[in-house]
């Protein structure tokens, strides 16, 4: 058996300036060393750069000239013996994203603590953004995905803050078919509570929805008995509920980040085609399947026509678009709020729960609890700096 061979592991600290990476590499380049490995970083202005390098025979001019190059950089170096490459990373790896309004350190500090309990390790950890939210992201291996999620949901709950655990791979890279619930996911309030305020029906409207989007009601036919209630209004008041609409904080810049990648994006909504429609007009959406409203002669009849998108349809609708889109459902994304969002997350390669009710929170596969759709884009391994500057490209200001 070859015997390991012996590396170094050179270590560069201190206040970061242009080419210290090109002169560091002139210095080892007189020796006609291998570059094993090499990572840096750069936080507050201060540099950290580690080179693994084979260790020649007789490294004592090799240190030297490292040592004297350090000295006239104004940089602080450490030179450490040891031998072959970094350990190989253990079986079950996963990204694991946590998102913070703030992001305090006894919260990380109760992460890793989770995280090590698993007998796993943290092999890496990067900021994603700083805001609207902190979003950092760990590399974790030495667990299953599954098992390290069940540890860390519990312990994100009782801090106040978002983690998302995924397996790492090819397909968290690869989604390519976003498909979001409307009322109170990609705009705020509910639609139908809108309409219910011109039909003085609003209590009791906001009551029923509230018991179906807790899963206490069938979805279907709490639909029909708050459509109901609104008969006779006019149908005017659809143009006024229109103009009321808002997209919730970040919803342009998700649509507008997605497509730029070659994302399709789609919606699916228990709410009504009278508002969709202009939806899709206004933000480009590929996709989008919705409940219509009967008009007769100028007034709501109280009733729906055609197929209702309930929990089951929408999830039916997601595998509709993935199909033409030629995306395999384990490269989609599905965002909901409500219970009749489940069968569509569950159905999803990533479920995501939008500040959504507690039943779809412990089903999904993770839960954003921030009112900022636009960090769905971190779960993907986005930064804010890559989306900032992909804006500033395009001259977008924009959110």
């Amino acid at each position: 058996m070859d015997a390991v061979p012996r590396t170094l592991l050179v270590k560069i600290f201190g206040k970061d300036h242009p080419g210290i990476t090109s002169s560091l590499f002139e210095a080892l380049a007189g020796h006609g060393l291998e570059v094993i490995d090499i990572e840096q970083t750069v936080t507050r202005g201060r540099l950290t750069l580690c080179v693994l390098v084979p260790a020649p025979a007789e490294d004592g001019e090799l240190r030297a000239r490292l040592h004297r190059w350090a000295d006239g950089e104004r940089l602080d170096i450490e030179i450490i013996s040891g031998t072959g490459d970094n350990r190989p990373r253990g079986e079950g790896r996963s990204h694991v994203t946590v998102l913070g309004h703030p992001l305090t350190a006894d919260a990380v500090a109760a992460i890793a603590g989770r995280v090590a309990a698993t007998g796993a390790n943290i092999d890496r950890i990067f900021r994603l953004a700083k805001y609207p939210v902190t979003a950092i992201e760990l590399q974790v291996s030495g667990v299953e995905t599954d098992k390290l999620r069940a540890e860390l949901a519990p312990e994100a709950a009782a801090r106040q803050i978002d983690v998302a655990v995924q397996p790492s791979g090819l397909l968290r890279r690869a989604k390519r078919l976003v498909v979001m619930d409307v009322d109170s996911t990609l705009i705020q309030g509910e639609v139908i509570e809108l309409l219910a305020e011109h039909a003085g029906c609003l209590d009791e409207v906001a009551e029923v929805t509230a018991a179906a989007m807790r899963g206490e009601l069938d979805f279907a036919e709490s639909l029909r008995a708050r459509v109901a209630l609104l008969a006779g209004l006019d149908a005017a008041a659809i143009d006024a509920v229109r103009e009321r609409v808002e997209l919730t904080p970040g919803a342009r810049t998700l649509v507008r980040t997605l497509k730029r990648l070659g994302y399709r994006v789609g919606i699916v909504s228990g709410g009504f085609t009278q508002v969709t429609d202009v939806l899709v007009e206004r933000l480009g959406l590929d996709y989008a399947a919705a409940n219509t409203l009967e008009v007769v002669d100028g007034k709501l009849t109280g009733r729906v026509v055609g197929e209702i998108v309930d929990r089951p349809g929408k999830a039916r609708m997601l595998e509709r678009f993935a199909t033409d889109a030629g995306v395999p459902l384990s490269a989609t994304v599905a965002i909901g709020d409500g219970a009749n969002d489940l069968d569509m997350l569950n159905a999803a390669g990533l479920g995501v729960a939008f500040n959504a009710k507690p039943v779809v929170r412990q089903a999904a596969d993770t839960a954003v609890n921030v009112p900022f759709l636009d960090t769905v884009l971190f779960l993907l391994g986005l930064t804010r700096e890559e989306v900032e500057a992909a804006d500033a490209a395009d001259g977008v200001t924009e959110a």
